[in-house]
């Protein structure tokens, strides 16, 4: 009760806190958010969940930089999967249908469920060799007449 007064009063004293011994780390900068490979799958996960949304743990695929998303570990056999080339890693990773499987230096799996691009594009790991394909859009004749009609 009686600090309560005293700051209603305008009387409480006021101690600067030493900025000594202060822990406050500041924002999390990208580059320094580079996935270290020589790890066990429990410590990729976390340094990826760690950095998810902001800034995002990242790492080089085919020269280009990768932002990995949503990642769990997967206690399980070795799913099948087409294999990815990553730069550091002891081992390929493998893009599944459930996302990327990435390995721990103690061959433990981690599955990463999204990826983003140096553009900003991001996608579900499970379609990265699929990314670039594109298709076209094939309209039935009702819908083509109904296109010209809209014209």
């Amino acid at each position: 009760v009686e600090a309560v007064h005293l700051i209603a009063d305008g009387k409480a004293p006021r101690i600067p806190q030493p900025k000594e011994g202060a822990t406050y780390e500041g924002i999390q900068k990208k580059e320094n958010a580079e996935i270290s490979w020589d790890q066990p799958a429990v410590a990729l996960h976390n340094w990826i969940r760690g950095h998810d949304k902001v800034p995002g743990a990242w790492t080089t695929i085919n020269g280009q930089v990768v932002t990995f998303y949503g990642s769990s570990l997967l206690d399980a056999s070795v799913p099948a999967g087409q294999e990815l080339a990553i730069k550091g890693a002891s081992r390929p990773g493998l893009v599944t249908k459930n996302g990327l499987v990435v390995f721990g230096n103690d061959g433990k799996m981690v599955l990463v469920r999204n990826l983003q691009f140096e553009d900003g594009k991001m996608i579900p790991a499970s379609k990265y060799f699929s990314a670039d394909e594109t298709t076209a859009l094939e309209l039935t004749e009702e819908e083509k007449k109904m296109a010209e009609d809209i014209r």
